[in-house]
C-alpha cells in the first residue's frame, strides 16, 4: 500500500482532510507544520508551492485544496463508500463545488467585512452572501438525511465541515436548518476521532482546542 502522509496544522482546514481521512480508514502518517514557519519552508513549499495546508502525499501523488484531497481520497479509496457511483454524482458534483466556491468565497468576505454591492453582484461567483446562504439553508433542507440522499459521501464531509466551523465560530447566522444538519454529522466517529488527534496535536503545540 502506497505511504500517506498528511500535511496540516490543528487550527486549520487541515481539520477537514483529517477527519476525511478518519472516514476513508487508510492508515496515513501527519506532518504538523506551523504559521509563517515550516510551513513557509522550501522543504514545503516543494509540496505545495502556496505554503499553505492541507496537503496529502499519496505514493508519488501530491494534492493540495482542500476539495480536492477530500474528493480524490473518495476516489482513491472506493471501499469506503464516501462517493456515488459516477452516473448518480449529480448531486454531490453540485455541493462539492459550491461548498469550494460560494460557500467559501462568500464567508470569507463576509469575515473580512468585504460586501458586494447589488450593481456588482452579477460579478461575483457567489452574488453575495444573502444569496449563498439562501440556497445553503435549501440544501441542507433538502438533505433527506445528506446532501445525496441516505449515502453519507465527501461533499457532507466539505460542506458539512464548513458548516460546523460557521456556526461554531459564528461566521454563519445561526439557522434551524444547518444546526439540524451539522447534528447528524457531528455524531459521526470519524469526525470525534479527527476532533480528538488535533485538539491533542494542538495542545501539544501551545494551541488552544478549536473553539475555545
Amino acid at each position: 500500500m502506497a505511504m500517506l502522509k498528511l500535511y496540516t496544522n490543528p487550527m486549520s482546514r487541515g481539520r477537514i482532510a483529517r477527519w476525511m481521512l478518519e472516514e476513508v480508514g487508510a492508515p496515513y502518517e501527519v506532518e504538523y507544520l506551523t504559521y509563517g514557519g515550516t510551513m513557509k519552508a522550501p522543504e514545503y513549499l516543494a509540496i505545495n508551492p502556496m505554503g499553505k495546508v492541507p496537503a496529502i502525499v499519496h505514493g508519488d501523488q501530491v494534492v493540495t485544496e482542500c476539495a480536492a484531497i477530500c474528493a480524490y481520497l473518495a476516489d482513491a479509496f472506493p471501499e469506503a463508500g464516501l462517493a456515488p457511483p459516477v452516473d448518480r454524482r449529480a448531486a454531490y458534483y453540485r455541493w462539492m463545488f459550491f461548498a469550494a466556491g460560494p460557500v467559501e468565497s462568500g464567508v470569507t468576505n463576509r469575515t473580512l467585512g468585504f460586501s458586494v454591492n447589488e450593481e456588482r453582484k452579477r460579478m461575483a461567483g457567489y452574488g453575495d452572501f444573502d444569496d449563498m446562504y439562501r440556497v445553503l439553508i435549501k440544501a441542507v433542507s433538502d438533505a433527506s438525511p445528506y446532501l445525496c440522499g441516505d449515502q453519507f459521501t465527501v461533499a457532507d464531509v466539505y460542506l458539512g465541515a464548513q458548516v460546523g466551523w460557521g456556526l461554531q465560530f459564528g461566521s454563519m447566522p445561526a439557522h434551524d436548518a444547518l444546526a439540524a444538519y451539522w447534528a447528524r454529522l457531528e455524531s459521526r466517529p470519524a469526525w470525534k476521532r479527527a476532533g480528538e488527534l488535533d485538539d491533542a496535536a494542538g495542545a501539544e503545540m501551545g494551541m488552544p482546542p478549536a473553539g475555545s
